[in-house]
C-alpha cells in the first residue's frame, strides 16, 4: 500500500509536543493509533499491539507476550507508549522504537520491552505491507528455504518419553527435546509427582541431585532406542550452580547433544564463560535475557554457542535482527525461544529472523490448536519439522478480533508453578 501526499482524505493527527523528527516526509501517512489486544486461544495470555493509520484498511500487528506479567504490559502500551507514537510516520522504525526506549529513562525491563516489541513488530508489518513484500524479504531475501525446528517429548518415565519422541521422528522431526518426570512437584517439562520425598520437611520438593543421577540415563536411552542420527536437547531450567551445570554436560558427553538449554540461572550469567570453555556439549542460553544489551554481552563475552531469546523481551525484530549480525560475526548461531507463550506474530518472526540469517541454528516449534489459527489467521504450520514464512505482504498473519474476545485471558498459573519450585527442605530453587 502507499499514499499519495495529495489525497485529501488523508489527515495528519496532532503530534504531541515536540516527538516529531526534524526532517520531513514525502507523504502524509501518519500513525492515529496504538492499542493492545490480549487473548488466550489456547489458555495462555498473548498480547498483541494493532498500529493504525490514517490510510484505510493499513495496520501492523506486533507481539508483546509477557505472558506472566500482561496486564502491565497493556497498560504500557496504551497509557505511555501510545501518546509517543500517534502522529509520526511509520516508517521511521529505528527512531521511533528509540524515543520509546529513551522516553521511560529508567529502560531495559520486560514490561517496557514487550510494549516496544509490540509496536516494532507492527511498524515493520506495516512497512511489509506498504512495499507488498514479506518481512524476510525486507531483511534482504532467504539465504536458506526453510528453518529446521525442534519438538518437546516430555513424559512421566523414560519409556513414555522414547514413546512419544518415536511418535515425532515418524512425523518428519530431526531435532527432538526431551525431558522426563521427577519425583516432586518442582519438575520442568514433564509431570512430577507428589509425597516423593515422604521422610523430607517437604515430601513434595524436587532433588537436584537426582536430577544430576537420572538425566544421562535418559539420554543414554534414547540413544539406543531412537538411534544415531536425531539430535537430541535438553531444557536444565536455570536449576544449576556453574559447578553442577560443568557435572552434568561432561555427564551427557557420550550422547553427542545439539544443545544444552539454561544451565544457569540469569543471576550467573557472569559465570557463563568458564561453563562453556568447560563443557563439551554446545549451551544455549538467553531465554531469560530482558533486554538488548544483556543478550549482547552473553553472545560478545564468550557464554554460549547458541543464543536463545524471547524476542519480544528484548524489544523486538529490530534488536534481535543487530543480535543475529553479531552472532554472524562471533561464530555463535541462533535458537529464538517460541513456545506457547510466544504468539503466532511472534513466531512468524523468529522465522523471517531464521529464514534471513547465517547465523541460524535451530528454531524452537510449537504446534497451535485450531483456536489459535482462528483468532490469527495465517500462523505458520510446521511441515515435517520444517517452518517457512508466509509470502503474503508483511507478517501475512491477521488477527479476529471477535473471535480473540472469544478467549478472555486471566492469570497466568506461573506464579503458582514458581512458588512450589522448591528443594526437599522446603527452599525456593530457580524455576
Amino acid at each position: 500500500m502507499t499514499t499519495s501526499t495529495a489525497d485529501p482524505q488523508l489527515e495528519v493527527p496532532t503530534q504531541l509536543g515536540n516527538v516529531a523528527p526534524p526532517w520531513p516526509h514525502r507523504d502524509r501517512l501518519r500513525i492515529t493509533g496504538v492499542r493492545a489486544i490480549a487473548t488466550a486461544p489456547e489458555g495462555t495470555p498473548l498480547v498483541i499491539v494493532r498500529v493504525d493509520t490514517n490510510e484505510p484498511g493499513l495496520y501492523g500487528l506486533g507481539c508483546a507476550t509477557f505472558t506472566q506479567r500482561w496486564h502491565a504490559v497493556v497498560a504500557y502500551v496504551e497509557q505511555h507508549l501510545a501518546r509517543l507514537v500517534v502522529g509520526r510516520h511509520p516508517a521511521d522504525i529505528e527512531d521511533i522504537t528509540r524515543a520509546v526506549h529513551y522516553g521511560s529513562y529508567w529502560r531495559n525491563g520486560p514490561v517496557g520491552n514487550n510494549a516496544l516489541s509490540g509496536l516494532d513488530m507492527a511498524l515493520w508489518d506495516i512497512a511489509g505491507k506498504r512495499a507488498g513484500m514479506a518481512v524476510y524479504e525486507l531483511l534482504g531475501g532467504r539465504v536458506r528455504a526453510a528453518a529446521a525446528t525442534y519438538i518437546h517429548a516430555g513424559q512421566a518415565t523414560v519409556e513414555e518419553t522414547l514413546v512419544q519422541a518415536k511418535g515425532f521422528l515418524d512425523a518428519g522431526w530431526t531435532h527432538i527435546r526431551l525431558q522426563v518426570g521427577q519425583p516432586g512437584l518442582g519438575t520442568y517439562g514433564a509431570p512430577g509427582a507428589r509425597g516423593g520425598y515422604p521422610e523430607a520437611p517437604n515430601p513434595d520438593g524436587w532433588s537436584v541431585h537426582r536430577y544430576l543421577r537420572t538425566t544421562p540415563e535418559l539420554f543414554a536411552a534414547a540413544r539406543a532406542e531412537l538411534g544415531e542420527d536425531v539430535e537430541l536437547l535438553h531444557d536444565v531450567h536455570s536449576r544449576l550452580t556453574p559447578k553442577q551445570a560443568v557435572l552434568l554436560a561432561r555427564s551427557l558427553e557420550p550422547y553427542r547433544l545439539f544443545f544444552l538449554e539454561d544451565v544457569l540461572a540469569p543471576e550467573y550469567f557472569d559465570r557463563l564463560p568458564e561453563v562453556r570453555a568447560a563443557s563439551p556439549v554446545p549451551l544455549a542460553v538467553g531465554e531469560l535475557a530482558t533486554s538488548f544489551t544483556e543478550a549482547v554481552r552473553l553472545v560478545r563475552d564468550g557464554g554460549v554457542d547458541l543464543i536463545r531469546c524471547h524476542i519480544s523481551a528484548i524489544g523486538g525484530l529490530s534488536p534481535a535482527r543487530k543480535l543475529a549480525v553479531l552472532a554472524e560475526l562471533t561464530g555463535v548461531r541462533t535458537a529464538w525461544h517460541s513456545p506457547a507463550d510466544v504468539s503466532p506474530i511472534g513466531a512468524a518472526a523468529n522465522v523471517a529472523l531464521d529464514v534471513t540469517s547465517h547465523a541460524f541454528g535451530i528454531q524452537e516449534g510449537h504446534l497451535y490448536p485450531d483456536a489459535v489459527h482462528e483468532v490469527f489467521p495465517g500462523t505458520l504450520r510446521i511441515e515435517r519439522g520444517w517452518l517457512r514464512p508466509n509470502e503474503a505482504p508483511g507478517w501475512g498473519i491477521d488477527l479476529d478480533e471477535k473471535a480473540a474476545a472469544a478467549y478472555p485471558p486471566g492469570l497466568a498459573r506461573m506464579d503458582e508453578w514458581v512458588l512450589g519450585v522448591r528443594g526437599h527442605d522446603g527452599g525456593l530453587a530457580a524455576p
